[in-house]
């Protein structure tokens, strides 16, 4: 049975990407975005190739948007099988933990961590309920307390909070068939990466798609790149 996955901010770069595998990989996918326009845009890309993708318009700050999207799923599917929260925003490139508005944190948090977890929250049910789910929460590894520095305030924080209910709610589900984890993509030539970034869409794609399709037996709670386990 093909598995039902649903993709966070997908319209374009590493989100569409994932979509693009997980297709390839026969699951049926749910593309999600903020703007209708350019998500049903990115839809076109995919079905034109063959590929199986659903649009719904989804703002992770609306919590409304999120019940109607879990009573789609349900309706229309009656499970979802992963969960890639990939919606994010980067708003303090280049400015100081000093200087930063408070204005920019609580956007950043609203987010890429308040966000991230009432998806998990709205999902995680109807992931119990059939016994299965995986999750993946889009971090960085500017995120890690191990290797922590200045700069990008706003944006290291909500990402140390992403591993951070990871691991929360990892270990509230464990021993359910739900593994949820952290990926860092790396430096990827996107439009929050740049076009001087180190590796492409599609080598930035390959974990995240590699944890939705982990063994029952897999790893939960951790924080990967390039499928290896790396620090908090």
């Amino acid at each position: 049975m093909a598995k039902i996955a649903l993709v966070t901010g997908a319209n374009r770069g590493i989100g569409l990407e994932v979509c693009r595998q997980l297709a390839k990989a026969d699951a049926q996918v749910i593309l999600t975005a903020r703007d209708e326009f350019k998500g049903k845009e990115a839809v076109k890309k995919l079905t034109a190739d063959g590929l199986d993708a659903t649009f719904y318009q989804l703002d992770v700050t609306d919590e409304e948007n999120i019940r109607n999207l879990r009573n789609f799923v349900m309706e229309k599917f009656d499970r979802l099988d992963i969960l890639v929260n990939n919606a994010g925003i980067l708003l303090d490139e280049g400015i100081r933990g000093l200087d930063v508005p408070m204005d920019t944190v609580r956007k950043t948090f609203e987010v890429n961590v308040l966000g991230l977890m009432s998806m998990c929250q709205a999902f995680i049910p109807l992931m119990r309920k059939n016994n299965y789910g995986r999750i993946v929460n889009f971090s960085s590894i500017l995120g890690q307390l191990d290797s922590m520095e200045g700069g990008y305030p706003s944006y290291r924080m909500s990402k140390t909070a992403v591993n951070a209910v990871t691991r929360i709610l990892a270990d509230e589900v464990a021993g359910s068939n739900i593994l949820i984890n952290s990926v860092h993509p790396g430096w990827v030539r996107t439009d929050m990466g740049g076009p001087s970034a180190t590796r492409s869409i599609e080598e930035g794609a390959k974990t995240p798609v590699w944890l939705c399709f982990l063994p029952d037996n897999g790893p939960s709670g951790k924080f990967f790149y390039d499928k290896h386990q790396i620090k908090w």
